[in-house]
């Protein structure tokens, strides 16, 4: 008699770059995007914020599966300066911006993972220090006009284009694009959600 199949994980993402690390450690999973509201609440911290809308993701697509079994996984991603939290640009203007903010100095990205399952969710966090090297404001305009930082919290990509920029990384290169392998894999484990899957 063949074991059954582990249950297939649903990824409360739109993000090509969450799927494809989960597909990267070998997670079997489909996408339902959830629909939350990303604002920020008053007098809550960055690292509350980013765990409570990962948390809210995994909730939201868990409320409408019909089967409790399923586990749901959903992220949240913050660029952080100055003690501000630097989502997704809103144009050109606002990319160049954050851009010559993070010209030549060091920040905090923390990405948070939240499993849900059976009403249940378990969230951790991850925090890692990047440093980006001098930019010039001519490859920046260059670097926008490729397309590639219109959806990237921060304006820029460390896995694509941006690559170039990146003068240092302690922390969790996976936590960078937006899903944190380490933390996702010891959630993934404590549901009994296989990896390394064909």
């Amino acid at each position: 008699m063949p074991e059954p199949q582990a249950p297939l994980l649903v990824l409360a993402s739109a993000s090509p770059r969450r799927s494809a690390l989960l597909s990267q450690i070998g997670v079997r999973h489909r996408v339902m995007a959830s629909g939350i509201d990303e604002s920020r609440h008053a007098h809550e911290s960055i690292e509350q914020c980013v765990q409570r809308l990962a948390q809210q993701k995994a909730q939201q697509v868990s409320a409408q599966l019909k089967d409790v079994d399923v586990p749901v996984l959903g992220a949240d991603t913050a660029v952080v300066v100055d003690g501000d939290m630097l989502g997704k640009p809103r144009d050109r203007e606002h990319a160049l911006d954050m851009l010559a903010r993070l010209s030549a100095r060091e920040h905090a990205v923390l990405s948070a993972v939240a499993l849900g399952r059976h009403g249940c969710v378990s969230c951790l966090l991850s925090r890692s220090v990047v440093r980006l090297r001098t930019l010039l404001p001519a490859e920046c305009a260059a670097y926008w006009a490729s397309g590639e930082p219109h959806d990237k919290a921060g304006a820029y990509a460390i896995q694509g284009l941006g690559a170039v920029f990146v003068e240092s990384l302690s922390g969790s290169y996976s936590g960078v694009m937006g899903l944190p392998l380490l933390e996702t894999a010891a959630l993934l484990s404590a549901a009994a959600v296989p990896v390394w899957q064909a």
